[in-house]
């Protein structure tokens, strides 16, 4: 017994430093995500994210480039832990500065990219993101996308979903890459919903994936709520559809709402 103990006391000791080194990199990145919602005129901007483990790969942000320009930005690091965490953090960081200077969407994430992927040549890792720049008085998002989902856009007029499409690779697999950005005018009262694929790729105790369609179902019969609120209903719903099953991906979402 006392051998034992000799050799599980250590071990428990290490334990117990690594669980408090996790705690802190729990509150650091914690502290890295927007702390309250943006405010620009003519829409409602609202956004989450939930961590499977104390740290996660997953990101967004809410960058003011001047008083009436906004960029929304949403990631998502290959894996997740303290590896894709510190690879998120490192993005956040060239992606806020970046976003500092002037010149087109498209040569931010070009940019970003550049410097991203001299961290990733050699480890294979990647981040697939979504840029997009929203301005006060005008009813149009420029956006690049980067591997990451396209962003879902619903218009409750006319009932109709679409998405915000666009090539591009995952950043950090290709410092040579090109992207191009996208224009798009909007109309008042769409809703765009950015997610990373922990949102449709999360499965039940059944197996089920949660999928895309019922998240349309949530943002159509939910389309009259508040951009925080719509949030909420979501993730009431993702964690009534998992049940006791344990989150197994990050899970983000930014919601953008036009004004009526």
């Amino acid at each position: 017994i006392v051998t034992s103990f000799n050799r599980i006391t250590p071990r428990l000791d290490e334990h117990l430093k690594m669980s408090r080194a996790l705690g802190l990199a729990h509150e650091i990145q914690q502290s890295l995500l927007p702390d309250e919602d943006p405010v620009l005129m003519g829409f409602d901007i609202a956004g989450i994210s939930l961590y499977c483990d104390e740290t996660g790969g997953d990101y967004y942000d809410f960058i003011r480039i001047s008083d009436d320009r906004l960029a929304v930005v949403v990631g998502d690091v290959s894996g997740h832990g303290v590896s894709s965490a510190l690879l998120m953090a490192t993005a956040r960081a060239l992606v806020m500065l970046r976003a500092s200077m002037p010149g087109p969407t498209a040569s931010i994430i070009n940019d970003v990219n550049k410097h991203l992927s001299l961290d990733t040549y050699e480890t294979g890792n990647f981040m697939t993101f979504f840029y997009c720049e929203l301005s006060e008085g005008s009813h149009e998002i420029c956006w690049v996308r980067a591997g990451h989902d396209p962003a879902v856009i619903y218009t409750p007029k006319s009932d109709e979903f679409d998405e915000l499409k666009g090539q591009g690779l995952a950043l950090g697999l290709d410092y040579t890459f090109e992207y191009e950005e996208s224009k798009r005018s909007l109309q008042r009262g769409q809703i765009i919903v950015i997610g990373t694929d922990g949102i449709w790729e999360m499965r039940n105790l059944r197996e089920e994936m949660f999928g895309k369609d019922r998240l349309r179902t949530i943002i159509r019969d939910h389309s009259s709520a508040t951009a925080k609120e719509l949030i909420a209903h979501i993730d009431d719903t993702l964690t009534e559809f998992r049940g006791s099953k344990e989150l197994e991906d990050d899970v983000t979402m930014v919601v953008i709402k036009v004004a009526q």
